[in-house]
């Protein structure tokens, strides 16, 4: 097994990600930001790991936050919200920082406007769900888990 130094996954949440349960519940459901986060950990714990979490409407807060999981966590799950269509750099900060990331999307983006089908990040991303609602996001752990895990990572 490949020794993965810390069993700590970072939780990114981006723009707007903080309305979850009342901004366009017909698009996004009715579960919180509390919920996924309770999801994430849940899952997570299953497989003997812990989450530190994070939401920002801020882009910065969240390269930050990116940054610093160099020092303490083994992979990235990460809803980057509207930044998913928008933002290089935060790309770069996920590119930059070497360790594996799971791309979530509680909607179909591919099935929504336009410019939501283009996503920065996914190039970057080896675990990508989307369209699975919260429960997608048990799902990406699960996934990114099993890839830090494997023997043959390198």
């Amino acid at each position: 097994m490949t020794d993965i130094g810390t069993r700590r996954l970072l939780l990114v949440n981006g723009p707007n990600l903080n309305l979850l349960g009342t901004r366009e519940p017909e698009i996004y459901g009715t579960e919180t930001l509390a919920d996924v986060e309770r999801t994430v950990a849940e899952a997570a714990a299953g497989h003997g790991f812990e989450v530190r979490a994070v939401q920002s409407n801020h882009e910065g807060v969240l390269i930050d936050a990116i940054h610093d999981a160099r020092t303490d966590c083994s992979g990235i799950v990460i809803n980057p919200g509207g930044l998913t269509h928008t933002s290089v750099v935060l790309r770069d900060a996920l590119s930059g920082v070497a360790l594996p990331v799971a791309e979530v999307h509680i909607s179909d983006v591919r099935a929504r406007e336009s410019f939501r089908r283009h996503s920065y990040v996914a190039d970057v991303a080896s675990v990508h769900v989307v369209g699975a609602g919260v429960p997608g996001y048990a799902q990406a752990v699960t996934a990114l888990i099993e890839l830090i895990l494997s023997p043959t990572r390198c």
